[in-house]
């Protein structure tokens, strides 16, 4: 009663403090995220305190609650409190397929929170056919629908250009050379700024805007305990790996017990990291000796159900027994490196993306680049016919090339297939080592001023991996493949890579890596959100070579679909980035 008599006193002071200002013509529907606060929303939207709360009474009784949805009232423009634009300061624009407000806002020299104090109904988003006012710009600039060249960045608050030089590594005079109204207005927030495609940080980029990826250290506010089981073959020492890796020459030196040892050091590093950010992770680890039956009396004499999460078995056949044991069902059970499938139970989370994934992907995004006015090569070997087939499917007025039998391709046909006068895109399926030497010699070869000649594959498998194909041979002929990993430049060592040389006195190979990344992805994610399956919403995470983005599949498993494509450039290998597909991003 005390409550009721309260609201109706503050409703008629209220009232009155704005009632000069017209009714609502709408409202929209506010989430409050954290750390916002009624200060934020009051500035967001252009309000008063009196407003906010005249429309949502529960904030006077329990507070400003995060999740709480806000009714926000949308006035006619005329009485906003803001920035007035008379008629001969705007334009109508009637919104397009694939228009965002950041392009809009780049095109027409200004900011999104101008448009925004302009069109109050579209703070939520544009939809395709609404006509907006925009404010008239001397200079209109284009953005492309896929900029290969360049991203776009937004800028925040009190950023200058010492801020975002530190974030993309973006200086100021290629700042200014790129945005040259920015050295008459300076940096405002909100701007959209062209930056080059190389410049993107940590940040990822959607739709050609750069856009900020989670940090998940940044995100954990309290101490946590993580219990961590590891599954590792360390007595394996006379088996060659073979559901890992696929080429001899590679597995010379390595084992399951070496690329256990590597795995292990590369997860002790993640748990320190771990450790020096207020997480407290208790890690057990069990020999598997690469043995069903060793693996069934660990299940058996050890209490697997107060761990948070099981990492491991290596190998897929392993794996996939520990994963039917029913006792584990509400565990989370990861495949940490073979990117071979895995049976998809409930809990289970394959790390590595499939190859099917990372081939459909490629072929997504070599569709939006080959057309007929290229000429397209494929070779496949015998045990690639399917894949050449779909591609064949997918590019009609393409050429097959067959192989010989003993993997290498006759250079009389091959000159003979390749024209001078329009651009040659040979798309390789194969996973032998002879014939992806052969054929990436020869495209050197012919690769010159009068014959450009450019190579794909929609899986680059471990025969890639060797030191006799050098990144200047890959550069010359700009071989591009999709990936699950990406290696840092030597001169961008990271602070794990820097501990790693002081203690081992070399760079951490890729499982080490890979372990890091992995483990400490785990361990963050059930930090922030006590269980690894509500991670799966907070979106893409990155570490130093690996992402992680867990997608939910059939019978409650997940799928990482993380990835990169890459492509070799003279001596450096560049992610690119300019090819997915449209994504709505309101802001």
């Amino acid at each position: 009663m005390r409550y009721i008599k309260f609201f109706f006193i503050f409703f008629i002071i209220n009232y009155f403090s704005f009632a000069q200002r017209q009714n609502p013509e709408s409202f929209l529907n506010h989430k409050v995220k954290k750390n916002e606060s009624l200060e934020s929303l009051i500035k967001k939207y252009e309000l008063t305190e009196n407003e906010i709360i005249f429309y949502n009474p529960l904030i006077q009784k329990i507070g400003l609650k995060k999740r709480m949805i806000l009714k926000i009232p949308i006035y006619n423009n005329q009485n906003l409190d803001t920035k007035s634009f008379d008629s001969n300061e705007y334009k109508i624009h009637e919104v397009r397929s694939k228009e965002t407000k950041w392009r809009l806002a780049y095109e027409n020299q200004t900011t999104i929170k101008v448009i925004d104090s302009l069109n109050p109904e579209i703070i939520n988003g544009l939809k395709i056919g609404q006509k907006i006012r925009l404010p008239i710009s001397k200079v209109k600039l284009k953005v492309p629908e896929k900029d290969s060249a360049y991203n776009y960045y937004k800028v925040l608050p009190k950023e200058g250009y010492y801020r975002i030089e530190k974030k993309l590594g973006v200086n100021q005079f290629v700042l200014d050379s790129l945005n040259p109204n920015i050295k008459n207005t300076g940096i405002k927030e909100g701007m959209i700024l062209k930056v080059p495609l190389k410049n993107s940080g940590e940040m990822i980029v959607k739709n050609d805007l750069l856009i900020d990826r989670i940090n998940l250290i940044d995100s954990i506010s309290k101490t946590s305990k993580v219990k961590l089981a590891l599954f590792l073959p360390f007595k394996a020492n006379d088996i060659i790996l073979d559901s890992l890796e696929q080429t001899k020459s590679l597995l010379i030196d390595r084992n399951l017990h070496t690329i256990s040892l590597d795995f292990l050091r590369g997860t002790k590093f993640a748990i320190q990291t771990a450790s020096n950010n207020g997480i407290s992770v208790d890690l057990t680890v069990f020999d598997t000796q690469n043995d069903i039956l060793i693996i069934n009396d660990l299940l058996k004499s050890n209490d697997l159900s107060k761990f948070n999460v099981i990492v491991g078995p290596l190998i897929t056949s392993n794996f996939d027994f520990l994963t039917s044991n029913r006792e584990l069902i509400n565990i989370p059970k990861i495949s940490p490196l073979s990117i071979n499938d895995v049976y998809l139970r409930k809990n289970v989370y394959q790390s590595v993306p499939r190859k099917d994934f990372l081939r459909n992907k490629m072929i997504k995004f070599l569709e939006k680049k080959l057309d007929s006015t290229q000429n397209i090569l494929l070779v496949a070997d015998s045990t690639n016919r399917k894949i050449e087939d779909e591609l064949k499917k997918k590019f009609p007025y393409s050429l097959v090339l067959r192989p010989e039998k003993e993997d290498y391709l006759l250079p009389e046909l091959l000159d003979s297939l390749l024209i001078d006068s329009v651009p040659n895109k040979v798309i390789l399926e194969s996973e032998s080592f002879p014939l992806i030497a052969s054929v990436i010699s020869q495209m050197n070869a012919q690769n010159n001023s009068n014959r450009n000649v450019q190579l794909y594959t929609t899986y680059r498998g471990n025969a890639y991996e060797t030191e006799n194909i050098s990144n200047k041979v890959m550069g010359g002929i700009n071989f591009t493949y999709p990936t699950f990993y990406k290696k840092l430049p030597l001169e961008n060592l990271t602070d794990f890579q820097d501990d790693y040389i002081d203690f081992y006195g070399k760079l951490p190979n890729k499982e080490s890596t890979r372990a890091y990344d992995l483990i400490l992805d785990v361990i963050l994610r059930i930090a922030f959100k006590e269980k690894l399956k509500r991670s799966v919403d907070i979106g893409e995470t990155q570490y130093i070579e690996n992402r992680f983005f867990y997608d939910k599949t059939e019978n409650e498993s997940y799928t990482n679909r993380a990835f990169y494509i890459l492509q070799h450039s003279g001596y450096d290998i560049m992610e690119i980035k300019d090819w997915e597909d449209e994504t709505d991003i309101s802001n």
